[in-house]
């Protein structure tokens, strides 16, 4: 079994991710961990999450080039390690350092959070993690999105995936800029092919909620025709629903969500709970502590629990 070196940029995969034993835990995470971060990931063959956290945490660690090492412990062979460090349910992740525990969480975690604690632990060992720059370029690809150059960006975000295929933030920031530059099926296409484990993150749900909403703006009727046969006929609620993404395709967000609340107010079961699927679409594609989703989410619960 191939030993741990001092952590290097050149070092072999090969080295960086290892399965140990209770014989081998003092060396290969104690000492070790005296010159670099050592991530422990308790697991067991029977166990489901771990199936889907472990290569995302190897995934992590190899890219990092050295900054950290990662070994496997499998519970069912290493029971006394796992009792002495009280490990009650897995998987259970725990970073060492300075052979002492900084770090762990516990369960599965979507791709992006697996990276933010890859890269924590180095940073708590005083290195600089390659994840950080890639979030830097995530954010001048941002940038040249809020400006209008979708092109740009979309090249940008797609160089950062070809560091590191799980970034799911530059993932959902791809799609957003091809739905940006009007290319909504090439968007869908970047979608579909999402690897697996990051197919549910926050950032791709937001952009899967970002394309539903821009081909439905493809339809949309013009604002001040629907706005005048809600005036008409308040009960029309097929117009109030048109009119709701009208609004929102004319990026009155905030508006259309009070069309939309206000559906839901007169009749929430219309056409199959509409009303509300579409508001969370539209929470779905803001940020989460977006002024309009936590006002929107108070006042749809209040209706819901009143």
């Amino acid at each position: 079994m191939l030993e741990f070196g001092q952590a290097q940029d050149g070092a072999a995969e090969a080295d960086l991710v290892k399965d140990i034993t209770e014989a081998t835990f003092m060396a290969d995470v104690i000492d070790t961990s005296k010159d670099v971060p050592v991530i422990v990931d308790f697991w067991a063959p029977w166990c489901g999450p771990c199936k889907t956290l472990g290569p995302l945490l190897e995934s992590a660690v190899k890219a990092a080039k050295g900054a950290v090492r990662m070994v496997k412990v499998n519970v069912d062979q290493s029971q006394m390690i796992a009792a002495q460090l009280q490990i009650q349910s897995i998987p259970t992740v725990y970073a060492f350092y300075q052979g002492q525990p900084i770090d762990g969480f516990q369960g599965a975690l979507p791709g992006s959070e697996v990276q933010a604690f890859v890269d924590r632990v180095i940073a708590a060992a005083g290195g600089e993690a390659p994840g950080g720059q890639l979030d830097e370029a995530v954010a001048a690809a941002e940038e040249m999105l809020a400006e209008g150059a979708a092109v740009d960006a979309a090249q940008t975000f797609a160089a950062i995936l070809g560091e590191d295929p799980l970034h799911a933030a530059a993932y959902g920031g791809l799609v957003r800029a091809h739905i940006a530059a009007g290319d909504l099926d090439q968007a869908e296409a970047v979608l579909n092919g999402a690897p697996a484990e990051i197919s549910h993150s926050p950032e791709l749900e937001a952009a899967h909620a970002q394309l539903e909403l821009a081909r439905q703006a493809a339809d949309a009727g013009p604002v001040a025709e629907l706005e005048a046969a809600v005036a008409a006929d308040p009960d029309n609620l097929q117009a109030r629903f048109d009119l709701a993404q009208a609004l929102h395709a004319s990026g009155k967000v905030e508006e259309a969500v009070d069309q939309l609340l206000e559906l839901f107010r007169r009749d929430r079961e219309w056409n199959d709970g509409a009303a509300k699927a579409q508001l969370f679409t539209i929470f779905d594609a803001l940020k989460p502590n977006d002024p309009i989703v936590l006002h929107g989410r108070r006042k749809l619960s209040s209706m819901i629990f009143a």
